[in-house]
């Protein structure tokens, strides 16, 4: 969806996504490394259900969309759950942030323009501790399924084994393809997608 589309959606009081936390973020669990004061980036983190999700966990959070009525949502759902989150309104394109230890996105890489992939890939990878990791998902481009009817045009599909190929001097822990319904903009459609969960090696 565009943002100006997602920016209407999040204006309500109910949560578009829910809260209760995408599956894949539990994953951050299975593979993050021990730390004492763990710190993740959620990139694309929408009404907050996820980067709570982590807060809940004891990790600092910092909460990153580009959409103004997702992060106030997201603001509202820590304070409802008792957790603290950071905020911050900022496109992918142009995003960087501190050392963290996790870097989490699902849902919105496919906003990063092609031709600007490698270089962000490579600055999210450089603001990495050593040891982290992080856990992707990635909108695919397949042969049998159409693309989205609420697909916007500041979206672009990754090929298959794309998000993959910016990790190669990275150790790969998990990764899974798959398609998956949906019902998001009303109609219901489908969509290609694969995660990976990557370690950066320790110095």
């Amino acid at each position: 969806m565009d943002h100006d589309e997602l920016q209407r959606l999040y204006g309500s009081d109910e949560f578009y996504w829910g809260t209760d936390p995408n599956g894949l973020v539990e994953t951050v669990l299975e593979f993050a490394p021990e730390r004492t004061a763990p710190a993740a980036v959620d990139i694309g983190s929408g009404e907050g259900r996820d980067a709570v999700y982590l807060a809940e966990q004891g990790y600092g959070v910092l909460a990153v969309d580009p959409v103004p009525n997702g992060l106030r949502k997201a603001e509202r759902l820590a304070e409802e759950r008792d957790v603290h989150i950071q905020t911050r309104a900022a496109d992918i394109n142009d995003l960087d942030f501190p050392a963290m230890d996790v870097v989490y996105s699902c849902g919105a890489l496919q906003y990063l323009r092609p031709d600007n992939r490698e270089s962000q890939f490579e600055r999210f990878k450089t603001a990495t501790t050593d040891g982290g990791i992080h856990v992707l998902f990635a909108f695919v481009d397949h042969p049998e399924i159409p693309t989205a009817p609420d697909w916007g045009d500041n979206e672009f599909f990754y090929e298959q084994g794309e998000l993959g190929s910016y990790y190669d001097d990275w150790e790969l822990l998990k990764e899974d393809e798959f398609v998956f319904d949906d019902e998001s903009g009303g109609e219901p459609h489908q969509h290609a997608a694969e995660t990976i969960v990557v370690a950066k090696p320790e110095a």
